[in-house]
């Protein structure tokens, strides 16, 4: 089983893949944590978007493989990916369809307000969820790049909200 974690910046998608990941036994991939090791120590100022963009593509072709290894061995993969557009998340769904595995999608519909203060927090705290701090002016930026899923997308899933 794959489980698609959707949420906007602060909506708790790690903390819930955590606790899912009790559940299931399953396998986590969060892109924070691949951003994190892999890619943030070489970031100039000057690179934006398109660079995240372009390296997050890159280790998504690593996770699929991984995930294709997690399902041949019945282990669920958890995906904490982002997964802010609609696109995105169709990408993984057809990535399931082809291969014949079962997908969720779990979406954490929390509100702005809720989430800007867990935000904060996690970067004054820097506790276990922490792995990098978000500017208000990236939150801001999330809020107009994040798109909610559809009812469509949604149909058999899971929807969190306060």
């Amino acid at each position: 089983m794959i489980h698609l974690i959707v949420g906007n910046t602060g909506s708790g998608k790690t903390t819930y893949a955590n606790e899912l990941k009790s559940k299931t036994n399953g396998i986590i991939f969060s892109i924070d944590t691949w951003n994190n090791a892999l890619f943030l120590a070489d970031k100039k100022p000057e690179d934006g978007l398109e660079w995240f963009l372009e390296r997050i593509d890159r280790a998504e072709v690593l996770i699929m493989n991984l995930v294709q290894q997690l399902e041949a061995s019945k282990t669920d993969a958890i995906l904490d990916l982002g997964l802010s557009k609609y696109d995105h998340r169709e990408k993984f769904r057809n990535f399931a369809e082809i291969n014949g595995y079962q997908l969720k999608t779990h979406f954490l519909d929390i509100s702005k307000e809720t989430r800007l203060n867990r935000v904060m927090k996690r970067n004054a705290e820097k506790g276990d969820t922490f792995e990098f701090e978000v500017s208000k002016e990236n939150f801001d930026f999330m809020e107009t790049w994040f798109q909610k899923p559809s009812k469509e997308e949604m149909k058999n899933g899971i929807v969190i909200s306060e």
